[in-house]
């Protein structure tokens, strides 16, 4: 047979076979689903952090200086998406995606992307001025939803990975798309109504506003976290 009519058979298959669907405890890696259709089912708060602007960056930088910026905002985020008990799913690019389970997987995620934009403001941007006495100022936003997730392992055999399936994973990557500076933490309502008071609040201020997007209410912040010593 051709590549045409081995593609057909395998979608063919794909689309004819039953599923295999079980629950879990904890976020699976790779290994843990097989290329078949299986899959892993998760309540998971997804949160994606990405960088604002990259585009412009790349265009106007040189490579090396753009290269230095993603590495040190991804070494950032993914140390303090750790530190919070998430757990790293993917690198794309400028953005990384994480999960949080748990039953403070919510408060969990929203501190992590309140000190992620901490990092950025105490740690990233004071260290490019130091080293290149530049006015550039890197800018992110992080993205935050909850929901069931469908867990799968996706590609082909020597090239795959696991893809998630579920509202939290599409609506947190559209909310890290929002570039509305200062306001550099989205959150959805779910997430809002189910997180703790320590990260909703401050002194009797609401850190939050609320905001409509695509006929739904979410909510924005400018503030931060600072990021702990020791």
């Amino acid at each position: 047979m051709g590549l045409a009519d081995d593609l057909a058979s395998e979608v063919g298959t794909i689309f004819r076979s039953l599923w295999s669907i079980r629950d879990g405890q904890i976020v699976p890696d790779t290994p843990d689903i097989k290329l078949g259709n299986e899959g892993v089912t998760l309540d998971a708060t997804v949160l994606y952090a990405d960088i604002d602007g990259s585009t412009s960056m790349v265009d106007s930088k040189t490579a090396q200086f753009a290269a230095e910026v993603y590495k040190s905002y991804l070494l950032c985020a993914a140390r303090l998406i750790r530190s919070e008990g998430g757990t790293i799913t993917a690198y794309d690019g400028d953005r990384v995606m994480a999960v949080f389970i748990g039953g403070s997987k919510n408060t969990s995620a929203v501190r992590c992307g309140l000190k992620i934009k901490s990092a950025v403001l105490e740690i990233i941007n004071p260290a490019i001025k130091r080293q290149y006495n530049s006015d550039f100022r890197l800018q992110q936003v992080v993205g935050i939803d909850t929901s069931k997730l469908l867990v799968a392992r996706t590609g082909i055999r020597g090239s795959n990975d696991l893809v998630w399936v579920g509202p939290a994973a599409n609506h947190a990557a559209k909310l890290s798309s929002i570039s509305e500076q200062p306001h550099s933490t989205w959150i959805s309502s779910a997430i809002y109504e189910n997180m703790h008071a320590t990260v909703k609040e401050t002194n009797g201020v609401d850190m939050w506003e609320a905001r409509t997007w695509q006929g739904k209410t979410i909510y924005r912040s400018s503030w931060y976290w600072h990021v702990p010593n020791g």
